[in-house]
């Protein structure tokens, strides 16, 4: 039964005071609220001084080869042989953010100059409007490298001051003047761009030339590339910059250049088609002249015209196998043209298609081409050590084995069904072994000039296409919505910015007082106090006075300090209602540790208790650190103190007993006495016990102010001889861990009816949620009334001062 008690009070003394711990906060509304209007003034002049930024946006689509190219208008459909394969949608976006093409935009757009005009806070860009311009006789490969902030003050119509941090370079200039500066040599115009100019009234201007790599980069690490649409190929491009208009002409002029050089490489395919084609024509033509001397031979030698005409039925039957037979060797012809090709050209040029339909040698030429377009791409902003140039040409070499492969395997196939066609043509001769010899021979010779003319035909045919793609080719990309800036900036947003400046600045008071809070482990109410006084009873608390105020009480007193003294007086009654009302009452008066006030509340409680007309007597027991001597006013005349009489066995009583009486109210007193070497073992003779016993019986009250119970063993050995034991706490000193000790000393036994005074209770702190209750205004009464309605609200808001 005793665990539950002791588990039940445990839980009580853990309850948590929501309200109390709003109290701590309230009580420093002031620096809350300080601190809330800070954070909104820091948040507002954030929104004022700072630049914004705002996003710019274009969409564009990746238009489909097949869809674009102008070729498949042709008869033959052969538009497809010069198209390239898909790059995929992240070869284009890897495209536009490579640094040649960002680079080639900045420098043509001339991005790596910038213009500003100095603000008495802000510093603002002036794109397009700045009121002078830099014109640089270096050539552009030596200004695109360095970096300079030059500051240029018009002092005339015609003239300027030239300013450089760096080198501390600080010169006068006029128009057109050329300026060496550095490596570098440059003029300085009006907006007009005319030497015969005048500059207008204007500020400062800071011009900036950054290099032109570091401006690449940083637009690339700025560049928002996302895909869009149903079929991924629309593009959506964004950049977020100070200056909106500066933007959109690099996005404008980043579309252009991604057009021109995808419509560049398509030109560099039909161009090289139409150069092969060429030089075939030119090699087909000499064999087709040579099979054509050879039917004139033929037919001279033999003497005949028309060999055919004997054999039109044994044509009418073998035509279809004639026909495959000329498509093979068609094919075989075509497979040597583009092994010859790829074993006499360069390492890593593009092929033609010629329409090989066997082998899928078609699709591994295009592969090929494509793999070659894009090392030719990577190699235009880097070198063949590249990661990336180094992996697509082992891709190359690899291909190039693979058709190399692929051709010779498809050659094989072919020779086979040739053989079996030529078996087949054999036999169906031998039935007609009756026509002449001469048949198979101007058969054979009439079949290479076909051959020849087919693929004179086919050149021929595909030579015009190449020449049309060539003037048609279509855009890589078209544009959907060009580039446009939200209205809205993206940075700062200005109500978030301001309800968060706010926000921040109402937390970091809070989380200050909270930090002070959780590191105070002072005692400063009577709330504070509830796991001791639940243990030993709690009889009032003394109130701060300031440092004009008296501390002493006087007669007839109205101070708060006094009022509160009368409260311990009443409540201290309550005490000794069941006491000896023969003898007087021995109240001893102790705290933890020094400094907690206990002489200070002994002496005003015994001047309080002499106020009602009692007899009171107020002893200084503490006799190693003295200090009761300080309050009373004695005579230089004084008698001998406390320690004298207990040593002393010859001192008497009313030797040590002196009469203090100040302002109308009269209290006895034994101060201390000289400080002895051995304080314990004289309190612990028999001498302080007659001295009380013989002032019980004469004063109705003793009060005696003793050692702290903590640091020394003085007043534990007296503490029996105590009828009542006020324990002082001093609030904003006692430390909270020490409050267990006076709970520890009630439970040993070792204090006689402890009750608890408050000390020094600063009650300006608790203005809020009346006091935590636990004060009752001690200014009720005598002039409180004279108090305006005004003073009263002020003292509310603003705490008593």
């Amino acid at each position: 039964m005793e665990e539950l008690n002791d588990f039940n009070e445990e839980k009580e003394e853990s309850t948590f005071d929501l309200k109390a711990e709003l109290f701590k906060y309230l009580a420093y509304w002031k620096w809350i609220l300080l601190g809330f209007l800070i954070g909104g003034l820091l948040a507002y002049l954030y929104n004022r001084y700072t630049i914004p930024k705002y996003n710019t946006e274009a969409t564009m689509m990746i238009v489909d080869d097949q869809e674009k190219n102008a070729m498949n208008a042709t008869p033959s459909g052969g538009g497809a042989i010069f198209s390239l394969e898909d790059d995929g949608i992240q070869n284009h976006i890897e495209k536009l953010k490579s640094k040649q093409l960002v680079e080639s935009v900045v420098e043509e757009l001339n991005h790596n100059i910038s213009y500003f005009i100095e603000g008495n806070v802000i510093t603002v860009e002036a794109y397009k409007s700045s009121p002078v311009l830099i014109e640089f006789i270096t050539p552009d490969s030596i200004i695109h490298s360095i970096s300079k902030n030059l500051i240029v003050t018009p002092t005339s119509d015609t003239s300027f001051k030239l300013e450089e941090e760096a080198t501390g370079y600080s010169e006068n200039h006029s128009i057109g003047e050329v300026i060496k500066l550095d490596n570098i040599q440059f003029t300085i115009l009006p907006k007009s761009g005319e030497e015969e100019g005048t500059f207008r009234k204007t500020s400062s201007v800071n011009i900036r030339i950054q290099p032109l790599r570091a401006v690449a980069a940083e637009y690339i690490s700025k560049l928002q590339i996302a895909q869009k649409g149903q079929a991924k190929d629309i593009l959506s491009l964004s950049i977020v910059q100070e200056t909106p208009e500066k933007s959109e002409d690099f996005l404008n002029k980043l579309m252009e250049r991604f057009n021109e050089e995808g419509v560049k490489d398509k030109q560099e395919v039909a161009e090289n088609t139409t150069k092969f084609i060429q030089d075939r024509l030119e090699m087909i033509t000499t064999e087709l002249d040579s099979v054509e001397v050879n039917i004139a031979d033929f037919k001279r030698d033999n003497q005949i015209m028309d060999v055919s005409s004997g054999a039109s039925q044994f044509q009418s039957k073998f035509t279809a196998t004639e026909q495959e037979i000329f498509n093979i060797e068609t094919q075989l012809e075509l497979l040597n043209s583009v092994e010859e090709l790829l074993r006499n050209q360069g390492k890593y040029e593009l092929l033609p298609d010629v329409g090989i339909s066997e082998g899928g040698v078609s699709g591994l030429v295009n592969s090929y081409n494509t793999l070659i377009m894009e090392r030719n791409m990577y190699l235009e902003g880097g070198t063949e050590r590249n990661p990336i140039v180094k992996t697509i040409t082992q891709q190359l070499d690899s291909l190039r084995e693979n058709l190399f492969e692929n051709i010779e395997s498809t050659r094989r196939s072919l020779n086979v069904r040739l053989r079996e066609l030529n078996q087949r043509g054999n036999v169906a001769q031998g039935q007609f072994s009756n026509f002449p010899g001469l048949e198979k021979g101007m058969r054979s010779i009439e079949r290479q000039q076909q051959i020849k003319e087919q693929l004179y035909l086919f050149l021929l045919q595909r030579r015009e296409e190449a020449a049309i793609s060539f003037a048609a080719t279509a855009s890589v990309a078209r544009v959907i919505d060009a580039p446009f800036t939200n209205n809205n900036p993206v940075d700062p947003k200005p109500w978030l910015i301001l309800v968060g400046g706010f926000i921040i600045g109402l937390i970091i008071p809070i989380l200050i007082i909270f930090a002070k809070n959780m590191l105070d482990t002072k005692v400063h109410h009577k709330g504070e106090l509830s796991g001791l006084i639940k243990h030993i009873p709690f009889i009032g608390e003394v109130p701060r006075i300031g440092a004009e105020q008296n501390e002493r009480i006087e007669l007839n007193d109205r101070t708060p300090l006094a009022e509160s003294f009368r409260i311990l007086r009443t409540n201290l009654a309550y005490l000794f209602q069941n006491k000896d009302k023969d003898r007087g009452e021995i109240i001893f008066v102790t705290s933890t540790i020094k400094g907690e006030g206990k002489t200070f509340v002994s002496y005003n409680m015994a001047r309080t208790l002499a106020s009602t007309g009692k007899k009171v007597l107020l002893i200084g027991a503490d006799i190693r650190n003295p200090k009761l001597h300080r309050y009373g006013e004695i005579s230089d005349a004084a008698p001998k103190g406390l320690s004298d009489y207990l040593y002393d066995f010859e001192v008497t009583e009313n030797e040590v007993i002196s009469i203090e009486k100040q302002a109308g109210i009269k209290v006895d007193m034994v101060l201390s006495g000289p400080i002895p070497p051995n304080p314990a073992e004289l309190l612990m003779n028999d001498r302080l016990e007659s001295l009380l016993e013989y002032a019980a019986g004469v004063y109705d009250y003793v009060l005696v102010d003793t050692a702290p119970t903590m640091i020394v063993t003085d007043t534990l050995l007296v503490s029996p001889l105590a009828d009542t034991t006020l324990y002082v706490v001093r609030a904003d000193f006692t430390d909270k861990k020490m409050l267990e000790f006076p709970k520890e000393l009630k439970q040993q036994g070792k204090l006689k009816s402890p009750a608890i005074i408050l000390n020094d209770v600063d009650y300006s702190k608790f203005s809020y949620g009346a006091k935590y209750g636990y004060s009752y205004g001690y200014g009720y009464g005598y002039g409180a009334d004279k108090e305006s309605r005004w003073q009263r609200i002020r003292n509310k808001m603003f705490g008593n001062k």
